[in-house]
């Protein structure tokens, strides 16, 4: 059973290293004004984060005339767009899992929805002099240990059958080794369409853009009460936001809403940095900015830098109790596991002091999927469920809720992220319970292969429940 190393750096203290360097880059950052009083706007958008910039962009792109106001409980930022590891790639990475669980045509629908996204992305952060790091280079997945060798096997297999193995491309274990050179690492599948991007500054970009745009932001605002009518009356600390539309694009925060809740429940993530270490990263071969991630279930991926530091997260982190999120952002064992995997997995990085370690939740929803719908009696609209994977699939969500203000019946409101029935998970306590027992079964056999053992025989069935009672979420 492998040993966690103590933390260098405990979570929970201060905001994420990505906050701090994109917050000390701007020459004016400033808190926005928070909402005083009673206000009116045609839109109200509940989260400053990228699902609740990205609509309000679109929104003003669509319809200029449009009163657009965003409510942000801390800064722009400080949410997960602020925490992410900054992988933005679309769901090609996931292709042979989509296929099994919705079929070869809804697959290939969330897949290429996924390249339209990151042309958009792509587009906005090589424009207007953003300087947002974007690094487009790829992703590799890699196998560390045996057992996860049918995990890229399969991707592999997936996008031969469909036909498109230009966007997963095979890597021996020697040509992984060209890309970063460690130990552990077996064969591979380059993922094509990827990026990175200092997550911080991409939200901090969308603020600026919106802002541009004549967007009002109020900062320091926590949304109360959400008071349904006509219209809809938001209640602050300090005042009320009153709109007919209402876009609730708080994600995690979401779980505690009795209408959402059976579709989700947050888990988290948790990520360690280093200070800059070039020298290293010459010595193993990792200098072209590829992402790194493995194939287990609870990832570990694993970034560079500008300045030459090493990002590495964890999605082992752990489940909250009926939305209440406190032991997503303060877990030390979690920041220990994401220390732990760097030393194991990059061994040659031993002498690299870690500075940061920060965590957040994740709002997972039924089958792995982000949702998106309108709630009676209409004009509260909602998004959530991105299931750690996020920074891409944002711009879909701000197409779709755009679209679902302006009550518009298309591609968008059709897609499969709207369409489906979403699975629901079994009510509380029962489904923290499982949800625990889960996800320590699986944290239990994936250490163990990951020393080529045999997982205990508890550990193998606890791993497979969610596999017994056919949830699509928690699989291996």
């Amino acid at each position: 059973m492998q040993r966690l190393i103590r933390p260098s750096v405990l979570p929970g203290n201060e905001p994420s290293w990505w906050l701090q360097e994109a917050l000390a880059a701007e020459p004016d950052v400033r808190v926005l004004p928070s909402l005083e009083g009673n206000v009116e706007t045609d839109v109200a958008i509940l989260g400053g984060g990228y699902t609740g910039l990205w609509t309000a962009l679109l929104l003003r792109e669509r319809v200029p005339q449009l009163r657009i106001a965003v409510l942000e409980s801390e800064v722009c930022g400080a949410g997960a767009s602020g925490k992410n590891g900054g992988f933005v790639h679309g769901y090609w990475h996931g292709i042979a899992k989509f296929a099994n669980n919705f079929g070869d045509d809804a697959a290939l629908e969330i897949a290429r929805l996924g390249s339209r996204a990151q042309d958009a992305i792509r587009a906005f952060c090589t424009s207007g002099g953003r300087d947002v790091w974007w690094r487009e280079n790829g992703i590799i997945k890699i196998a560390c240990s045996p057992a996860q060798d049918a995990s890229i096997e399969r991707t592999i297999a997936t996008t031969r059958r469909f036909g498109v193995t230009d966007k997963a491309i095979p890597l021996t274990p020697e040509e992984v080794q060209q890309h970063c050179r460690s130990p552990r690492f077996r064969a591979g599948v380059w993922m094509t369409e990827a990026a990175t991007v200092q997550p911080a500054r991409l939200a901090r970009a969308l603020r600026r853009a919106a802002l541009e745009r004549n967007i009002q932001i109020y900062e320091d605002t926590p949304a109360g009460d959400v008071r349904v009518g006509t219209p809809h009356t938001i209640v602050t600390p300090r005042g009320s936001l009153r709109a007919h539309e209402v876009v609730l694009a708080l994600n995690a925060a979401l779980t505690s809403r009795p209408d959402l809740q059976p579709r989700m429940m947050n888990f988290s993530s948790y990520m360690v940095i280093t200070e800059p270490v070039p020298h290293l990263l010459e010595k193993i071969g990792w200098t072209n900015g590829e992402g790194l991630d493995d194939a287990r279930m609870f990832v570990h991926y694993f970034r560079t830098t500008h300045d030459g530091r090493v990002a590495m997260g964890s999605g082992s982190g752990p489940i909250d109790f009926n939305g209440n999120l406190a032991r997503t952002t303060t877990d030390e064992a979690s920041a220990a596991r994401a220390e732990t995997a760097l030393r194991r997995l990059l061994p040659d990085l031993d002498d690299a002091r870690v500075t940061h370690s920060w965590g957040g939740p994740i709002d997972v929803s039924g089958d792995g999927l982000p949702f998106f719908g309108t709630l009676r009696p209409g004009g509260l609209h909602f998004g959530c469920g991105y299931s750690g994977h996020g920074v891409n699939p944002t711009w879909i969500g701000g197409k779709i809720l755009a679209s679902l203000v302006l009550r518009e019946d298309n591609e968008w409101t059709r897609s499969f992220f709207c369409r489906r029935r979403v699975p629901m998970f079994p009510p509380e306590p029962f489904r923290t319970v499982a949800g625990r027992l889960v996800r320590a079964s699986i944290i239990r056999c994936e250490e163990a292969e990951e020393d080529e053992e045999r997982p205990p025989v508890f550990a193998q069935i606890g791993a497979a429940l969610p596999k017994i009672f056919g949830v699509r979420v928690g699989t291996r």
